[in-house]
């Protein structure tokens, strides 16, 4: 089984499986496809994080294919260019990208086909063109503004100066080329090679030398907690995963099991990550900590039966999920991004790839442990779940959206776990938002009692538009067999063979 977002990515995933694939082999051929076509989300110019069972492993492993970065990228480089706060965009944003390294790293560990025919589809997609599909049309819309800033971006991804509409056929030949590439070569080409040239001749202060002294991706042990009976397992920092594992701990102290509790528990835990997440090499986590009894403990005392202030969380932001299950009964949750709709909006000239903005992730506040050091890795929001118990595997969970992607997990699982909903029920059920203070965004078909009982409690609600919202793909291990759901608010599907 495979969900995931866009149909060319599924169908590309699902033939892979058909030949006799793995779940990497497929994971990353879907991950290819949809740098080609769900550009304004992913990139080979962005990062990558995944979580894989084995077939019969008694826990997951996690890859985290996330840059760091450059040599020249500090608090006080940005103070002496005219920057009081972490750019949004440009060239200062740019950290180096992990992507293409990470799919080395599970295809050689996991994989048995080859680059050549996991990444075939995605040089074809790139070359011959494909048809713009509704959601990636409205990012492509929103994200416009970004792109008229480089001219080379502007003429490649706007042309006749506007978005591409749904149903219009657009081409990447450069793209196509880049992708060949890697199918001969690897991902050597991106770090030592002509390739990482090109990147590091794009855009300053990325150099040469901050690409070829990457030390690569890392194998990690997945952080968890249990929620309902299932242990819950997510990325270490610099990752957001722990906002996560907090809400949820959270959230089972308190019955009924009210709206309420679940946006404060969701205020808490964001918050606490929002102070504590950053590159542990530089400055420690103290994870076991911050999900013990006694934090946990802590911040329940604080929630009461009225709204209290939140803070801000962080805007919404553009990313690409892919959550596969093999023959074998090995998974694959795997997330890539390159952050911010079209990322840096930096366009390497003949490459047809955009760096990501990932170093938009920092913070220039004064003590924080996420400012900006050289080598460092920054705040990551891209967070892929994965569900286990007794029995191993149980299933896996992504829900794009940048800062959007902790509140919606917690909200999927409340579906599966409380609720009792289906996979697809699951992931398609009207959400919320928090946006800072005592403002709650409310998707359109939320309950209306709900919606009044958190009124009463002191939330002040808004529209939440669709955009706004997220976007989930879900497989369930169940007694009956797999059970998938992929996001009506996006174009993908679930696809078996």
């Amino acid at each position: 089984m495979v969900a995931t977002s866009h149909p060319m990515a599924v169908r590309t995933a699902v033939t892979i499986l058909e030949e006799g694939g793995t779940a990497a082999d497929a994971a990353v051929a879907a991950a290819a496809m949809l740098t080609v076509v769900d550009p304004p989300s992913t990139g080979v110019g962005g990062d990558l994080f995944a979580l894989y069972w084995e077939s019969g492993g008694t826990e997951p492993v996690g890859l985290a294919a996330a840059g760091v970065a450059p040599a020249a990228l500090s608090v006080q480089a940005l103070r002496d260019s005219g920057f009081d706060t972490m750019p949004a965009d440009g060239p200062w944003t740019v950290t180096v990208p992990g992507a293409t390294w990470g799919w080395s790293a599970l295809l050689e560990r996991y994989g048995t086909l080859g680059r050549d025919r996991v990444v075939a589809p995605a040089v074809e997609a790139a070359r011959t063109g494909f048809a713009v599909t509704p959601a990636v049309a409205e990012e492509w819309k929103l994200g416009a503004n970004r792109l008229r800033a480089d001219p080379h971006a502007a003429a490649l991804f706007l042309p006749a100066g506007r978005a591409p509409r749904v149903g219009d056929v657009f081409r990447n030949p450069d793209l196509a080329e880049t992708l060949q590439t890697y199918a001969r070569e690897g991902h050597a080409p991106f770090y030592t090679g002509d390739i990482a040239a090109d990147f590091a001749d794009a855009v300053h202060p990325l150099r040469t030398s901050d690409l070829g002294e990457w030390a690569g991706p890392e194998w990690v042990t997945p952080i968890r907690a249990r929620f309902r009976g299932v242990d819950v397992y997510e990325m270490p920092p610099p990752g957001q995963g722990l906002a996560v594992l907090q809400a949820l701990r959270l959230y089972q102290r308190f019955a009924p099991y009210s709206d309420h509790h679940l946006v404060e528990s969701i205020k808490a835990a964001v918050a606490d990550a929002a102070d504590h997440i950053a590159d542990p090499r530089f400055h420690p986590v103290p994870v076991a900590e911050l999900l013990g009894d006694g934090r946990v403990g802590e911040l329940a005392d604080r929630i009461g039966a009225t709204a209290s202030d939140g803070r801000t969380p962080g805007t919404p932001s553009d990313t690409v999920y892919v959550c596969v299950v093999d023959r074998w009964g090995a998974a694959c949750s795997l997330i890539q991004s390159i952050y911010d709709g079209f990322g840096s909006g930096v366009l390497v000239p003949g490459r047809g790839v955009l760096l990501h903005n990932r170093g938009a992730g920092f913070t220039l506040r004064d003590g924080h442990p996420n400012r900006p050091e050289p080598r460092k890795r920054p705040y990551h929001t891209i967070i892929p779940a994965m569900l286990g118990g007794p029995d191993g595997f149980r299933g896996c969970l992504g829900v794009v959206g940048g800062f959007m992607q902790p509140q919606g997990q917690v909200q999927v699982l409340r579906n599966v776990l409380d609720r009792g909903m289906s996979a697809q029920q699951a992931v398609d059920a009207p959400r919320l938002r928090v946006l800072g203070g005592h403002t709650l965004g409310l998707e359109e078909g939320f309950d209306a009692s709900g919606a009044a009982e958190l009124a009463r409690r002191g939330h002040r609600l808004s529209a939440l538009p669709r955009s706004e919202c997220g976007g989930a793909q879900l497989i369930l291990r169940t007694p009956a067999g797999l059970d998938g759901g992929s996001d009506f608010r996006r174009d993908g599907y679930v696809g078996v063979c």
